[in-house]
């Protein structure tokens, strides 16, 4: 593809980023050009061998563990041996003295609030709006339009038996949350506010000091506002509304407080191969930032123009005015150390480091939010929040963390402004985590176990090890209860509560809440403060989770306790012990892994689509994204690597699954069947993930995505 190219303090810049930079980026912060495009230079020539050098170590340190494990196949396996071997070759470093974090002006959402947190693409306008804006969230209409209660939402008009379900089942969860002496939510008839307390029929809440505030007159408020382990609830009064005016209260709704924290993602959800896209994903990071981001849509045949939410205004119990954010405090996910981008080229003519761009970029716009003086803000304690996922070990946070300082050079922030969230989710940082925490100990926010990427990452650096087990198995295995739970022990250790989150891992499921709503309140039981869900309707279900939990209880109970896991037991590889698979278990097994990879490379190579709901074998619908690709190409090329099944057979598989995904998407007016010719640069590019998994950098997806997507785009345009 022809790339028209702007020349910038030597660096060679496609002209569509430039003109982004200069005319929307830049405008409003002070940055003025020369300085940007100066600094961005003297990152890539200062950072750029750096980020080289640390992949180059990467590579030395897989080959040498793949060259033991060559060495002692067919052997018992020797944990003290192979513990030893890892410390040899600096892949295990030894824990360093105690510490506690240091990071300074954290908003309370990430700090203090337990909650859940949203990830979206940030790329879709639309979904950003959604997810900025679902801080609140109706109960009614989740548990309505849901299978929270136990069945499916039901088609046609308004169902009044659900609705009174729904309404029962709220009132339920207000008297866990709320309770009010001597009666029940369920029997009331009036809620007012009296002397700056809350009273329902006349009779106190049991803690009275759970009423944060009101709207409207005092003796029959328009909203009454509750606070439970610091998420409010909100109950709205209405008696000219369908429901409000068949309830004996008027109560018309309950309006939960739910995804506190959001990540817009630039990452593993979004396809981004060029400055054409970049400059989607930072627009919408812009539009964020500067609070001017909208999406127009049809929505029953009629447009829809969706805005940030504004802040929601109360009057506190005692009078005077309350303000409460209406949008979710906002992450912006940077891509790893990895991969290159053709956006700018250095002075030799060579793709940049996309980590490098991302970093000066997503923090330079985010100057327009630490500018504001009025109207909604993002962060009120002037930080801008970074996820850097897929670091391997404590010198690439190191890294990561010097990088940021430079870039706060560069547009004159106070040091630390950055706040660094570290993805715990490859192999090398999970064994060395509490250095990974000290290199960045002035900005860490956050650490997450991203157990998707870390499975992906288990198999390949293990992958010379032997055949892994079903992954259904490998999740059952001791080294990932191990995983979870030292992460949030080190946490503790580190003195992350009340200044960092310590977040879980996705729920993958999006149409199963009821399952969700059984499950998931485990992460806040973990010790966890935020965890992810992948829908606004799914944060405010797992929001209920908070209300029933007291995370910061359980912390404390937590590092009372000591750790509970250790680095012997991450160590521990989830090979398959028992190699009892009959021939149909272990086709079934390949079909699902092929089904899942065709389903979301399909989307991502031919449009774009970096983050899709694809149904596996069981017509289940998965979110799926670069991190379960990875799993499955990893997982189908170590059963090849050791002839658990043939090349044939995994061809075979994706034929008939090719022929399954067409089905899957027959409704897609935009969709390229890749059946029966399978000649499509999609199709090749699942091949391509399985056969040449073993070569990928790290297992990742990223390089064959990028490649051909980028051969798609060129061919639509001409090319």
């Amino acid at each position: 593809m022809k790339v028209e190219r702007v020349t910038r303090a030597g660096l060679g810049v496609d002209n569509r980023l430039a003109a982004f930079i200069e005319l929307q980026a830049l405008p409003g912060t002070g940055i003025d050009q020369q300085t940007f495009w100066k600094g961005m230079a003297g990152l890539v020539q200062d950072f750029g061998p750096l980020n080289r050098e640390l992949l180059h170590k990467r590579e030395l340190l897989q080959e040498r563990i793949d060259a033991w494990h060559v060495e002692h196949r067919g052997k018992p396996h020797d944990n003290a041996a192979y513990r030893a071997f890892l410390e040899e070759i600096g892949y295990l470093l030894p824990e360093g003295s105690d510490f506690s974090i240091d990071t300074a002006n954290v908003d309370p959402e990430i700090a203090s609030i337990p909650g859940p947190q949203l990830v979206v693409p940030v790329t879709n306008a639309r979904y950003v709006l959604n997810a900025a804006n679902a801080r609140w969230g109706s109960l009614y209409d989740c548990l309505y339009g849901t299978d929270a209660m136990g069945s499916p939402a039901p088609a046609g008009g308004y169902d009044r038996g659900r609705g009174a379900r729904v309404v029962a089942r709220s009132r339920v969860f207000l008297d866990e949350a709320f309770p009010i002496q001597g009666t029940s939510h369920a029997d009331v008839r009036r809620y007012y506010v009296k002397d700056g307390a809350l009273l329902v029929d006349d009779q106190p809440l049991v803690n009275p000091e759970k009423f944060a505030g009101y709207r409207g007159n005092p003796k029959a408020p328009d909203a009454v506002l509750l606070r439970n382990h610091g998420l409010h609830v909100e109950l709205v009064f209405d008696r000219a509304h369908p429901i409000g005016s068949r309830d004996q209260a008027c109560l018309a709704d309950v309006v939960l407080e739910s995804a506190v924290s959001a990540i817009m993602d630039c990452e593993d959800s979004v396809a981004c191969v060029d400055a054409e896209d970049k400059v989607q994903a930072y627009s919408n990071w812009l539009g964020l930032m500067n609070g001017n981001l909208s999406a127009e849509f049809d929505k029953g045949g009629r447009k829809v123009t969706r805005r940030l939410n504004p802040d929601r205004l109360y009057t506190a119990p005692h009078g005077g005015p309350l303000v409460l954010k209406g949008r979710a405090l906002q992450w912006v996910r940077n891509v790893g150390h990895l991969m290159t981008t053709p956006a700018i080229l250095d002075k030799d003519g060579n793709e940049v480091f996309e980590g490098l761009m991302d970093a000066l970029v997503t923090t330079a716009i985010a100057i327009h939010d630490l500018k504001k003086s009025e109207g909604p803000r993002n962060s009120v304690m002037g930080s801008v929040y970074v996820v850097k996922p897929k670091m391997h070990g404590p010198e690439e946070v190191a890294f990561a963390n010097d990088v940021f300082g430079r870039v706060e050079e560069i547009l004159g922030l106070p040091k630390y402004t950055v706040k660094l969230g570290i993805m715990d989710e490859e192999r090398r940082t999970s064994v060395n985590l509490k250095e990974c925490i000290r290199a960045a100990r002035h900005r860490v926010a956050f650490i997450n176990t991203g157990f998707l990427d870390r499975t992906g990452d288990e198999i390949h650096t293990s992958m010379e090890a032997g055949p892994f087990s079903r992954k259904d198995f490998i999740k059952r295995k001791a080294w990932i209860t191990g995983y979870e739970n030292q992460n949030v022990d080190i946490g503790l250790e580190c003195g992350l509560s009340g200044k960092a989150q310590i977040g879980k891992g996705m729920w993958a499921m999006p149409d199963m809440m009821a399952a969700m709503l059984e499950q998931k309140i485990e992460h806040p039981k973990a010790g966890a403060n935020t965890a992810w869900v992948p829908s606004p309707t799914a944060a405010t279900l797992h929001a209920l989770h908070y209300h029933k939990i007291d995370v910061f209880a359980v912390q404390k109970k937590l590092a009372a306790g000591g750790r509970r896991a250790y680095v012997d037991t991450l160590l521990d590889i989830p090979l398959a012990a028992y190699r009892k698979w009959t021939d149909a278990q272990i086709m079934r097994e390949v079909e699902n892994n092929v089904q899942g990879i065709l389903g979301y490379v399909v989307r991502w190579v031919d449009q774009g689509v970096g983050c899709s709901k694809v149904p596996d074998i069981n017509d289940v619908g998965l979110m799926e994204d670069r991190a379960t690709c990875r799993i499955s190409a990893q997982h189908v090329a170590n059963w090849l690597h050791h002839a658990v099944v043939s090349e044939a057979q995994v061809m075979e598989a994706l034929k008939k699954m090719a022929e399954v995904v067409d089905r899957q998407n027959a409704g897609d007016p935009a969709y390229v069947p890749m059946a029966p010719g399978l000649q499509g640069l999609a199709f090749q590019a699942a091949c391509d993930l399985i056969f040449l998994g073993r070569f990928q950098p790290s297992g990742y997806t990223e390089p064959v995505l990028h490649q051909r997507r980028a051969q798609v785009k060129a061919a639509q345009a001409g090319h």
